[in-house]
């Protein structure tokens, strides 16, 4: 049998009709049947309760006059009604007085209680009825009566017979009826469900369900169905024109970037080209002075002379710095497998032999390759190790660590070192450009290495964030 929750809903309206009227026609057939049955088996206790109080009267003389003879050819009569298997008379004491069968030596049933009132009961479709003989206010004895009731039996046979065909024959209006009530209901819900479906596939908010001319629950539904298909061409239609709108202006600005990245990579050119050749005269003429004229030169005017090599040293460092972090935001990223691990451990491998006196213990934990800019990526973990390697150099024992962990179901980076640490209340000054939390004099820098390194994360879609405290210490975590 199909399952009726996936059949369509003509099918289950047909079935449901159906199934109405079929358990309403059995409950009815089955009311009457059982009225039927009860008032013909009581038809039949009133019936050999008279025939058994006639043989107690016929028998009277009989039993007063102990004549057994008598009684028997009162029973005799019974031979005209083939119902009746056995009849017998009991005198007042219990015993059997006079009897009878339908067939020879059939057994009459047991007396019972001679004492008890007349009764009827029914046995394996037979009809037992005890009826006692009273004369003159005295009992002298009862009358017992078995008659087979497969008539009953035939009777229900018949009855359900006749029912069945009255069933049969009234489902087929039923069918009728169901099928007009079908096309009534269930055809519009179908022309409503495949307009939906027409409307879900091809996307078009044009189409109209058909309205049933009606004002029944099925049209109020179709109504507003239309209803919805009418708002939502009108929002696609804004949608579309606010999405022609929002690509036209996403052009203008791809066009704008353009031109400013343009500008940007002129303005870096300047830089590079422009600036760094004032500094290279500036550095050539103060080493000619110190060199050629050190000696002439009294100590205040040497002091001077070396404030102008750092200052213009620190000068083209600051250059560098801005070109590569201009860099970064505007290069075209080149994605491939990267193994942070190892990068970190040929950076670890740099600064130990560019310091060979310096006692730094590296803690270098293998993650798993990530999909990135090998280049960019590098220049995270230079600018993060380079840091941990320049505040941990007051101390003459150092501990710096690269690994990685998860958190929240994200693989998330670390590098973590022991030094010189950094207040928490300005910890949202680290990734801002120029922005240092410690003087240049006690650690050299230009503030834009974690601002460098905030953008190269940022284009790998992920963030960076630090955790550390006052000379305990200070933890970069990074997420692509």
């Amino acid at each position: 049998m199909p399952d009726l929750r996936h059949s369509p809903i003509s099918r289950k309206l047909t079935l449901m009709n159906v199934l109405v009227s079929a358990v309403a026609l059995i409950a009815a057939c089955a009311a009457f049947l059982a009225y039927d049955q009860y008032t013909f088996r009581q038809s039949l206790v009133r019936n050999l309760s008279a025939e058994a109080q006639i043989v107690g009267s016929n028998s009277i003389s009989a039993l007063t006059f102990n004549d057994p003879q008598s009684a028997q050819e009162t029973l005799s009569a019974f031979q005209s009604l083939p119902h009746i298997i056995t009849a017998a008379i009991f005198s007042v004491d219990g015993q059997l007085f006079a009897q009878y069968a339908r067939k020879p030596g059939e057994r009459v049933a047991d007396s019972g209680d001679p004492t008890g009132e007349g009764l009827a009961t029914f046995r394996r479709n037979v009809l037992v009825v005890r009826q006692p003989i009273v004369f003159q206010g005295k009992r002298l004895g009862y009358v017992l009566i078995r008659s087979d009731v497969a008539e009953t039996r035939q009777r229900l046979q018949q009855y359900g017979g006749i029912a069945l065909l009255v069933l049969f024959f009234s489902l087929l209006p039923a069918l009728l009826i169901s099928s007009i009530f079908r096309r009534s209901v269930a055809e519009p819900i179908v022309e409503l469900a495949g307009t939906a479906q027409l409307v879900s596939q091809d996307r078009n908010y044009s189409v109209r369900a058909k309205p049933t001319g009606k004002r029944d629950e099925i049209a109020v539904l179709i109504e507003a169905f239309n209803n919805m298909l009418a708002q939502i061409q009108q929002r696609d239609a804004a949608l579309q024109t606010a999405q022609a709108e929002l690509e036209r202006r996403v052009d203008d600005r791809t066009r704008q970037l353009m031109v400013a990245n343009r500008e940007l990579e002129a303005f870096s050119y300047s830089v590079s080209h422009d600036l760094r050749g004032p500094l290279e005269v500036i550095n050539g003429f103060s080493y000619m002075l110190s060199i050629d004229h050190g000696r002439d030169l009294d100590p205040a005017a040497r002091e001077c002379v070396q404030q102008i090599e750092t200052a213009a040293g620190r000068m083209a460092e600051l250059i560098d710095d801005l070109l590569n972090l201009s860099r970064v935001s505007t290069t075209d990223m080149h994605r491939e497998r990267v193994d942070l691990s190892a990068i970190a451990k040929e950076i670890a491998d740099q600064l130990c032999r560019q310091e060979p006196g310096r006692h730094v213990h590296f803690d270098i934990h293998d993650c798993a390759p990530v999909n990135g800019d090998s280049r960019l990526l590098r220049i995270v973990m230079e600018n993060l190790l380079r840091n941990s390697w320049k505040y941990t150099s007051n101390h003459e024992q150092a501990h710096i660590e690269f690994g990685c962990e998860t958190r929240r179901g994200k693989l998330v980076f670390y590098v973590q070192d022991d030094g010189a640490g950094f207040d928490p209340a300005f910890a949202n000054r680290l990734f801002k450009p120029f922005q240092r939390l410690h003087g240049s004099t006690e650690f050299p820098g230009t503030g834009i290495g974690l601002a460098t390194v905030q953008r190269i994360v940022a284009r790998h879609g992920g963030e960076i964030w630090a955790e550390g405290a006052v000379e305990q210490g200070a933890t970069f975590y990074f997420s692509l």
